[in-house]
């Protein structure tokens, strides 16, 4: 019992980091789909038992069993599936197709994490419509009441979460009481709808109704957004806690969709369905309700900010994406981040996507294609890991999911020009930068052709033996000690800068996502020595600290730098990237008084 006590503080936990997005799915998805169709009887079984089958399937199974069970000490995430893939393969196309996946996949979640707080917000807000006295209330109003609501969120973000994260939790599970609470008094009114749990009035829905009853499956999909959230903010907590709360909350979630379900039955007029449901049954509660909704909003859009930092900062350690300016916000959770430049991008995303989609329901149209593409790509991951490892049964359950998610995705196509098309464009500004990054990169270190080891030592030898040396240690930042970048020879051969202890730090990331080890190789030659860190790739490092641990007390520190010079469009991108973005030692925070860039100048 002791154990299960110990788990309770972080099963709630979860439901506040982790649940969130699609914890408020009810908001909205419902009155999304039966905007679509009438609900009739028929309509309403076989919506229902698709939801249900839908949450069982795509997130029970997929993501709770299949891809939680992989990974290594309880993390997530796409980048994390390519990281656990990439050792299996054997061919470099394979390895550059997995890559080229990974980097879509990345793409649609921020696409996604543009779309989520804007239509969980809005859709929230407009609850204040059936507010007695404000029925009239222009939708301009609302825009503007979630657009602030929004501004305050991302304001909020630097000074870190952690000191109201411990609300998060409590409000989310009170907000699952609730809709598991006015679900079940909705269901009194037709609980037939219990019987919705069958498979078969799904399927007979699928398939009676033709291209009408697979295109419903885009608006179906609403039901599961949140669920690769659920799977990237492993990290934070670890794999049994968010299994546990899941499924109190897909008890929850179920209950409100079958309450739901009921009252569109009994109320076929309903233009707002979950509002509508507890303004009908429980007018006395409705608006302490409405401002629970709007709360379990803000934290839904905030483990999606929270999810994206975390994959920016898997993309910066894996070098796919260009270096950003971090701060650490919690001196105690080390993966507890804030990304300047993303914070204020997302936030003018979702400020527009609020002002070009005016309502929740005209953003319905748009949302779910990120999702569903983002589904598809974890699932083909997913099943090539199985198969790779040899785990015929696994791959198998993975493979018939991965069917169910190309259904998924093939019938969200058809929102692409009624709004999808504004998440493929969001997708696709991350898409090009990490594409122009990483190829940007690769042709830089061909033109700055680095120098052998072998090639360096004698070199060295002769020079610390000949020039007047300077006293105390020296850095030298190089990626891989075997060949060492330019800036190295010149400043100790063309000019003659050759210090009594010569130190080159080369920072290696491994292959797991944790792990700190760090020590000197060896001393090369004398005066000439290797200091090797490695870090796992979402291992967030003080770099400083370590070189304190290892008593290297440095009087300079040496990096390289570019100057890239190109009259081609794509390289001026990546030039202006490279500009933009802070250097090594920057990214590091290592002492400024110290560092001392030397620029090479590349034409490209």
């Amino acid at each position: 019992m002791s154990g299960d006590s110990f788990a309770m503080p972080d099963i709630v936990k979860s439901m506040g980091l982790v649940f969130g997005d699609i914890g408020t799915s009810p908001i909205y998805a419902l009155t999304a789909i039966f905007l679509l169709i009438p609900p009739t009887p028929e309509n309403v079984m076989g919506i229902l038992s698709l939801i249900i089958w839908t949450l069982t399937i795509l997130v029970t199974v997929e993501y709770t069993y299949l891809a939680m069970h992989l990974g290594k000490k309880g993390e997530g995430g796409t980048i994390v599936l390519k990281e656990t893939l990439l050792p299996l393969l054997k061919s470099g196309n394979q390895v550059a197709f997995v890559t080229l996946l990974a980097i879509i996949g990345i793409s649609l979640f921020i696409g996604d994490g543009v779309i989520t707080p804007a239509i969980s917000i809005l859709s929230a807000v407009e609850g204040i419509l059936l507010i007695p006295g404000f029925e009239d209330m222009p939708q301009t109003y609302l825009m503007i009441i979630a657009g602030v609501i929004a501004i305050c969120l991302f304001s909020f973000q630097s000074r870190g979460t952690e000191k109201v994260a411990w609300t998060f939790g409590p409000v989310m599970l009170i907000w699952f009481i609730a809709l598991a609470g006015f679900g079940v008094v909705a269901l009194i009114s037709a609980p037939a709808v219990i019987l919705a749990i069958n498979p078969l009035y799904g399927i007979q829905y699928l398939f009676g109704h033709g291209l009408e009853g697979f295109l419903i499956l885009s608006s179906v999909i609403l039901v599961a957004t949140g669920s690769e959230a659920l799977y990237a903010d492993m990290g934070h907590l670890g794999r049994e806690p968010i299994i546990r709360a899941w499924y109190f909350v897909f008890i929850a979630l179920a209950l409100n969709y079958l309450g739901q379900g009921a009252f569109a039955l009994t109320h076929p007029e309903a233009k707002n369905i979950l509002f509508e449901m507890v303004f009908t049954n429980l007018q006395i509660v409705y608006v302490p309700f409405l401002i629970l909704s709007i709360a379990a909003t803000i934290i839904a859009s905030q483990a999606m900010i929270s999810g994206i930092f975390s994959i920016v900062y898997q993309g910066i350690t894996t070098r796919i994406m260009p270096l950003l300016r971090i701060d650490y916000t919690s001196p105690q959770l080390r993966s507890q981040i804030y990304i300047d430049v993303m914070n204020w991008m997302l936030l003018f995303a979702v400020l527009l996507v609020i002002l070009i989609f005016r309502s929740s329901n005209n953003l319905t149209l748009a949302y779910g294609l990120a999702v569903a593409g983002d589904m598809a790509i974890t699932g083909i991951l997913i099943t090539m890991i199985m198969f790779h490892r040899g785990e015929i049964i696994r791959t198998l359950l993975a493979a018939g999911i991965l069917m169910v998610n190309f259904s998924f995705l093939f019938a969200t196509f058809h929102k692409i020009p009624h709004g999808g098309y504004i998440s493929l464009l969001i997708a696709f500004i991350p898409f090009c930068v990490i594409m122009i990054y990483v190829n940007g990169q690769k042709r830089l270190a061909a033109a700055l052709s680095p120098v052998p080891l072998e090639e360096f030592l004698p070199k060295f030898t002769r020079t610390y033996e000949s020039v007047n040396r300077i006293s105390g240690s020296a850095l030298f930042f190089a990626r891989d000690f075997r060949k060492l970048p330019q800036y190295i020879p010149r400043i100790m051969f063309t000019n003659n800068i050759v210090y009594d202890d010569n130190i080159i730090i080369s920072i290696i990331r491994t292959e797991q996502p944790f792990g700190v080890t760090w020590g000197f190789t060896r001393e090369l030659t004398p005066g000439l020595s290797i200091f090797e860190i490695y870090l796992g790739y979402m291992e967030i490092a003080d770099i400083s600290h370590i070189l304190k641990e290892a008593e290297i007390d440095e009087k300079t520190i040496f990096y390289g730098m570019e100057d890239i010079v190109t009259a081609h469009v794509v390289w001026r991108v990546f030039a202006i990237l490279k500009k933009l973005s802070p250097s090594m030692v920057q990214f590091y925070k290592l002492p400024s008084d110290r560092i001392h860039g030397v620029v090479t100048r590349v034409e490209m």
